[in-house]
């Protein structure tokens, strides 16, 4: 029988999730039938304007897109500069990939969340915990000979005649540059480099058409360079339990070639194991230039542009498919980690137009919970999984909204700050990086944000996830942007950028108390502060007391090699 369309909606989506087998009910807080929260007040929001979600962003510019992917069969969006998912002006491995959220806060309605994105990612301060913990405080330690990181440059060897001393001009007290790594070349017109997986013994890094694995202290080869056929068109931000990563390569160079060869890959050997061929799936629904790869516990799920293949990443064992369901809904992401999430966009270019997230058995695709929000609703990113922290955004009110939701769906809290955020979000193409966003943390009860600030230091915020609150906020100890890495052993662990006269740091920073005060764990040197800012827009890792920096992007330049990456340490 056919669903009703759904009446329009205020805000946020209905507080109950959807079980599986049930239609969807109206959104959350439409006039006919408020929910628990009530039916929202018209009186002007918090902000003086009309209506709880009618206020404009920070961007000044109503109705402006906010950098959006087209969703599986929705027409093609312009994309809006600045916003998180906004593509590179141009070919160049300095992406500004800056996303700045545009708050909205209803008067009385406790959250406001719409899925139908294409790129959303997640990010949860990291999940490499490998055991040691970083010791605060300075190293009275001398550079000496020692000290010298090799550059192999192309992976191929551990130094030679051209290998240069980063370490010369080292500082007591500043951390020592490890080793540092030259791209392969790159095609004229630039090539992705995604990736970095770090283990407790070996950094690998994807870059063009190659895998590449160094030891993490001196940065020698740790395993023969795996070189795929074509290029690298997608890989999974996850590693397994095991070390194990799944890696998509071109089926070949002309217009008609596609994102369809998988290939498993051991971290700790580079041994291949299992490969498959990604098939098309119905009209409209092929593989094109790029897929989106994600892993849950054992599971690899592939999103095409309107449906999902899940395989067995230990065996490449075809599980299950995720395609078309109810009123023409078709999946349009997937988010893997602790848990695997999926968005579907329904009744495309319909008056009952809306999307849907809904959670996933990773083993039998089984719908756990299903949401349905809103018309003009989209998820841009997951900030986090476990918990579910979603940032969303509505072209047409030109307001943003962060929400928070409980293991069973039901919603928890939504961000109650009139703030411009800075998170570090990459831009990807229709089914690609689910994981696109950097500068994020967030432990079981707190959220940790930037913001943006356009000169000067800026403030990590700690956001109460209970009530949306802030809890606390701590100004960067330089005049640069801090921005969170992750949480480990109850503190949170950022990375303050480099400035024209000093070296960036790694920070800790206490999450409980009434003292907030970074303290020093990794004080970059002064001499390598141009080096270290190459990787501005790059992506970056904390782990074992080691800061890794790495390009994803390749600019294809004729003269001179480019960088990959960067490892600093005591």
């Amino acid at each position: 029988m056919a669903q009703p369309p759904p009446q329009g909606g205020f805000g946020p989506p209905e507080n109950q999730p959807q079980q599986p087998g049930q239609p969807p009910q109206p959104g959350y807080g439409h006039p006919q039938q408020p929910g628990p929260y009530g039916t929202p007040p018209q009186q002007p929001g918090p902000y003086a304007q009309p209506g709880p979600y009618a206020q404009p962003g920070p961007y000044g510019q109503p109705n402006a897109p906010y950098g959006q992917q087209p969703g599986y069969g929705y027409p093609p969006r312009p994309q809006f500069p600045g916003a998180p998912g906004t593509p590179p002006p141009g070919p160049g491995s300095r992406n500004p990939f800056k996303g700045r959220p545009a708050l909205v806060v209803g008067a009385a309605v406790a959250a406001l969340l719409v899925i139908g994105g294409v790129v959303f990612a997640v990010t949860s301060g990291g999940d490499d915990d490998n055991g040691k913990k970083p010791v605060a405080g300075s190293s009275d330690d001398k550079p000496n000979a020692s000290d010298s990181p090799v550059n192999p440059g192309d992976g191929s060897g551990d130094g030679g005649s051209d290998t240069e001393d980063f370490n010369a001009g080292r500082k007591a007290g500043e951390a020592k540059v490890l080793w540092y790594k030259e791209a392969p070349d790159a095609p004229a017109d630039g090539a992705d480099a995604p990736g970095m997986w770090i283990t407790s013994r070996t950094a690998v890094k994807a870059a063009y058409k190659e895998l590449v694995a160094y030891n993490v202290g001196d940065g020698k080869p740790t395993w023969d360079t795996v070189t795929f056929p074509q290029k690298i068109c997608a890989v999974t931000p996850q590693k397994t339990a095991d070390d194990k990563i799944v890696v998509a390569y071109m089926n070949g160079v002309s217009d008609r070639a596609k994102c369809n060869r998988l290939q498993q890959i051991d971290l700790a050997t580079g041994v291949k194991g299992w490969t498959a061929e990604v098939a098309d799936g119905q009209l409209f629904d092929s593989v094109g230039s790029s897929l989106g790869l994600t892993v849950a516990g054992d599971t690899l799920m592939v999103g095409r542009s309107q449906s999902g293949t899940a395989y067995d990443v230990r065996t490449g064992k075809k599980l299950y498919d995720k395609q078309r369901y109810g009123d023409s809904c078709f999946p349009s992401a997937f988010a893997g980690g602790s848990r695997l999430v999926m968005v579907s966009s329904c009744a495309a270019l319909k008056a009952n137009e809306h999307d849907e997230l809904q959670e996933l058995d990773p083993v039998t695709g089984k719908v756990k919970w299903t949401r349905q929000f809103d018309k003009g609703w989209t998820v841009e990113r997951t900030y986090s999984l476990d918990p579910l922290v979603v940032y969303s955004t509505n072209d047409d009110k030109n307001s943003w909204n962060i929400s928070t939701f409980k293991a069973d769906g039901t919603f928890r809290s939504q961000v109650g700050l009139d703030e411009d955020f800075a998170p570090d979000c990459g831009w990807s193409l229709l089914g690609g990086d689910l994981t696109g966003c950097l500068g994020t943390a967030v432990d079981a009860d707190t959220l940790y944000l930037p913001t943006d600030a356009t000169t000067g230091a800026n403030e990590v915020v700690a956001i109460d996830l209970a009530t949306g609150k802030e809890k606390w906020r701590v100004k960067s100890p330089t005049d640069e942007s801090m921005k969170p890495l992750r949480i480990e052993d109850g503190k949170l662990v950022a990375y303050v950028e480099p400035s024209s006269e000093e070296g960036g740091r790694v920070v800790s920073i206490p999450t409980t108390g009434s003292a907030h005060t970074p303290s020093t764990l990794l004080q970059m040197p002064a001499s390598t502060i141009d080096i270290e800012d190459g990787f501005h827009d790059g992506d970056r890792a904390w782990a074992d007391g080691r800061l890794y920096l790495s390009s994803t992007h390749l600019n294809g330049e004729d003269e001179g090699k480019e960088k990959l990456m960067l490892a600093y340490g005591k």
